[in-house]
């Protein structure tokens, strides 16, 4: 499994500490500091079954200054504005073997995608 967090993110270290209290084995990726590529934001919002907007943290985004239209032609737009601004990619995102991949912000998200290790 692997984890995007922010380590001064509580949702992240929560879901750190779940991860441990169930013995999964992962790996951790600061997306703050390996930014992810829009190709892989893409990935990602493929397996979420989500578009990029919904990926995005409104405040942070607002911040950010991103203030794209939310329509398909727009799509690549916000993938490449979401991997400039990391800080603005919601977390922690969690990737099981199998691709089954969550945003782990409630127990239920974390449940399921520790399920599919």
């Amino acid at each position: 499994m692997e984890i995007w967090l922010n380590p001064a993110c509580s949702k992240c270290r929560t879901a750190l500490a779940t991860l441990d209290e169930a013995g999964v084995t992962y790996t951790v990726r600061r997306y703050l500091d390996d930014r992810p590529s829009a190709e892989e934001l893409g990935e990602v919002v493929a397996r979420l079954g989500l578009e990029p907007w919904d990926l995005a943290r409104p405040r942070e985004t607002r911040e950010a200054g991103i203030d794209l239209p939310k329509d398909a032609e727009h799509r690549q737009e916000w993938l490449t504005a979401l991997a400039a601004s990391p800080r603005t990619i919601q977390r922690p995102i969690l990737t099981a073997d199998d691709g089954t991949t969550v945003v782990g912000r409630d127990p239920e998200s974390l449940a399921r995608v520790i399920a599919a290790e």
